[in-house]
């Protein structure tokens, strides 16, 4: 269905639309703000967190529309900002504004779609900048129970 007219437009709308649909499945929610929500904030947090070099290459994998969002305030000169798990778990919840036990699923969710729509490739050169804990919190492979219980995020 074309919504501009301009095929390349219409293109990128559509591959938003089926993104935002499966980050919505994987949150278990048919709210696609929240979908949205998380997507920009998981952006944003892996965004700020890369050398300008590595944050540019993975940006240049993204869909026009969300490549756009990911751009969306950012600050070349302010990065990589250093942070472990805890703060960057933190900036995820203020980006998103996804906070108490919801917060490190929907990193998880985030991070399965972008498996499937970008390609172990993309992700695992960006993934290379952070620290292992920070992956695990990614790949939702971190055991939950040892969280810190800081119910703030």
């Amino acid at each position: 269905m074309p919504f501009t007219g301009v095929q390349h437009l219409d293109h990128s709308i559509d591959t938003t639309n089926r993104w935002l649909d499966d980050i919505a499945r994987e949150l278990g929610t048919e709210d696609r703000r929240e979908a949205y929500r998380a997507l920009r904030g998981w952006l944003h947090t892996l965004r700020d967190r890369l050398t300008v070099q590595t944050g540019a290459h993975f940006a240049a994998q993204l869909p026009e529309i969300f490549r756009g969002v990911y751009y969306d305030g950012w600050s070349p000169g302010n990065v990589p900002k250093k942070y472990g798990r805890d703060q960057y778990l933190e900036a995820f919840c203020d980006s998103s504004a996804i906070r108490g036990q919801a917060a490190v699923p929907s990193l998880a969710a985030v991070t399965r779609c972008m498996r499937r729509h970008l390609g172990r490739g993309a992700l695992d050169h960006a993934f290379d900048q952070l620290p292992k804990d920070v992956c695990a919190l990614l790949e939702g492979e971190e055991d939950l129970a040892s969280d810190t219980g800081n119910d703030a995020w």
